[in-house]
C-alpha cells in the first residue's frame, strides 16, 4: 500500500473552500487581523478574538483560514503589497535600491510585527504579493548587473529586516508606555547617562540624543547602514568595459 503524502502546511498549498457566509470573506478576515496585529501585536491575536470582532464564530473563520499560522502567512503577504520597488530600468541603481529599502522600512514601522515574523510565517514567500516584490527586486538587481543578484538582494534585505526589527521593537516599547518618543527618551536619559558615565566611548553619545529629534536619529542610523551596504555591493559590480 502506497504511503500517504502529508500535505505541506501552508495556506498557499491548500485549495480554498467556497465561502458559506457571503459577508465573511478571507480578505475581510485578513484585513481585521492586520488591524489587531498593528494595535496589539502577535500575542493578542487569536481566532476567537478575531471571530468576535467580525461577529463570527471561530468555526466560521476556520472555513476560510485553517490555522493561525495560515492567517499570519496571509497577513504578511497582504502588507507586502504596500512595498514599492522602482522599475528595473531606473537610471540610478543606488537611488532605486534605497527607495525599495526605505519603502520596506516604512511598511515595517506601520506594521511593527512584520519584520519579526518573516522567518516564522511558514511559506509566506509563496504569496502573490511577496512573489511580486521578490520578482521586482530580482529584475532591478539583475538589470544593475550583479553577477549573483539573489545574494545582493539577500544582503540588502538582511540589513533592512534586522534594522526594521530593532526599530519596530523600540517603537512598540514606546507605544506601550503611552508616552511620546521624545518624552520617553527624556525620562530615560538620566539613567542612561549615569550608566554610561564610567565608559569613555559611551558617555558622550547620549548628549546628541537629548538635542536631536528621535525620528531624525533613527533615520540617520538607517541611512548610514544602508549606504555602507550599498558601498560594499558597488564593489562587486563588474567594471564597465
Amino acid at each position: 500500500m502506497a504511503a500517504r503524502t502529508n500535505p505541506i502546511p501552508s495556506v498557499w498549498t491548500r485549495q480554498q473552500r467556497e465561502p458559506d457566509q457571503p459577508a465573511l470573506s478571507r480578505a475581510a478576515i485578513v484585513r481585521e487581523a492586520i488591524v489587531m496585529l498593528d494595535a496589539d501585536g502577535i500575542e493578542a491575536l487569536s481566532m476567537r478574538k478575531l471571530g468576535a470582532r467580525l461577529n463570527a464564530g471561530a468555526t466560521s473563520l476556520y472555513r476560510h483560514v485553517a490555522t493561525k499560522d495560515e492567517l499570519m502567512e496571509l497577513a504578511v503577504d497582504e502588507v507586502f503589497g504596500e512595498i514599492t520597488v522602482p522599475a528595473a530600468d531606473s537610471p540610478d541603481w543606488r537611488a532605486a535600491a534605497t527607495e525599495a529599502a526605505r519603502s520596506f522600512r516604512s511598511t515595517a514601522l506601520r506594521h511593527p510585527w512584520l519584520a519579526s515574523v518573516l522567518g516564522q510565517a511558514g511559506l509566506a514567500y509563496l504569496g502573490p504579493n511577496l512573489m511580486s516584490f521578490s520578482e521586482r527586486l530580482a529584475a532591478l538587481f539583475a538589470t544593475i548587473g550583479f553577477p549573483e543578484p539573489s545574494r545582493a538582494i539577500d544582503t540588502v534585505m538582511t540589513y533592512v529586516i534586522g534594522a526594521g526589527t530593532t526599530e519596530a521593537a523600540w517603537l512598540t516599547t514606546i507605544a506601550r508606555s503611552g508616552e511620546t518618543e521624545a518624552g520617553f527618551i527624556a525620562r530615560l536619559l538620566p539613567a542612561a547617562q549615569q550608566a554610561a558615565a564610567e565608559h569613555d566611548h559611551l558617555a558622550g553619545s547620549f548628549g546628541a540624543a537629548a538635542e536631536t529629534a528621535p525620528e531624525k536619529i533613527r533615520d540617520a542610523k538607517f541611512t548610514y547602514g544602508l549606504e555602507v551596504v550599498l558601498d560594499g555591493l558597488a564593489m562587486r559590480l563588474p567594471s564597465p568595459r
